[in-house]
């Protein structure tokens, strides 16, 4: 029987860039997060740097646009709103700490101010604008079950899945701004291949994954939209969004059944059947340990 049911929902918009929109822009968020949880959602997933857009020129305008964590304006908005709708939120933000900034994914709840994450993995123009993350990969225990963060860029590192499965993660908020690449960018059915990874890395961990995208045009770039929610067996639970329109996939989820997941059946344990004691020495991620070239 389900033990830890909850509504979810990944909400796909389009945030500009610009000071003069970033005032909109977070109102853009409040109305879709009051949207999904009038729909039924109780956790809401938004995309990364959902406030602010994303297409920064210069360092000095990151700063214009960013906020401390979780002083800033979107940050205390998101939890006053969490509070009166009983929520559980997830979304991007640029954070300021002092001189640096980071591009960072916060989680609330109807208590307030949970935690953040720090993207690990910056992509393209990013690493002239941001640190990279220097939080770890952290999981965060809450009364709906244990959520890992990851932004972006970093689903295309296996790693990333399966060091937040291995704490213990019951599931995944993923906050995106995929971005059009060369072509192919989608298959016949319309997903993108960061659709595939997300549906992927939710298959190989057994942990849901709830992908938030976002749509629209930016200052010369593009981006996919395709915002999902997979379950523990890695399928779409319901719709995957489309590349062009603002949406809100919705799905429900037994947030801990993640947690036996990992037994397919009585010869197939995913956790046992790692072969821990060969990866480190084969990876070479210590100074030393790599094989010989």
């Amino acid at each position: 029987m389900p033990t830890s049911l909850i509504a979810a929902a990944a909400v796909q918009f389009d945030p500009q860039v610009g000071l003069e929109n970033r005032d909109a822009n977070l109102t853009r968020t409040v109305e879709l997060i009051n949207q999904a949880a009038d729909e039924g959602a109780r956790l809401v997933v938004l995309p990364e740097l959902a406030t602010t857009g994303y297409g920064f020129e210069t360092r000095d305008e990151a700063y214009a646009h960013a906020e401390p964590v979780p002083d800033g304006p979107a940050v205390q908005a998101w939890i006053r709103l969490a509070e009166q709708r009983d929520l559980y939120i997830v979304g991007g933000v640029a954070e300021s700490d002092g001189v640096d900034l980071y591009d960072t994914a916060v989680l609330i709840g109807p208590d307030g101010f949970i935690g953040k994450y720090r993207k690990t993995h910056l992509w393209n123009h990013e690493k002239l604008i941001f640190e990279p993350g220097d939080l770890g990969l952290p999981v965060f225990h809450t009364r709906i079950g244990r959520i890992g963060l990851l932004i972006c860029w970093d689903i295309w590192f296996p790693e990333v899945a399966r060091i937040l499965a291995v704490q213990g993660a019951d599931l995944i908020c993923s906050v995106n701004n995929w971005v059009w690449t060369p072509p192919p960018l989608f298959d016949e059915s319309g997903r993108c291949m960061a659709a595939y990874l997300t549906m992927t890395a939710a298959h190989v961990n057994n942990v849901p994954i709830i992908a938030a995208n976002r749509v629209g045009k930016e200052r010369g770039g593009r981006f996919l939209g395709c915002s999902l929610i997979a379950g523990s067996n890695g399928w779409p639970l319901g719709d995957v969004a489309s590349a062009e329109d603002d949406a809100i996939v919705h799905a429900e989820l037994d947030v801990v059944a993640s947690r036996s997941a990992l037994i397919w059946n009585d010869l197939n344990d995913l956790a046992r059947d790692r072969r821990t004691d060969l990866y480190e020495p084969l990876l070479g991620y210590r100074r030393g340990d790599a094989l010989p070239r």
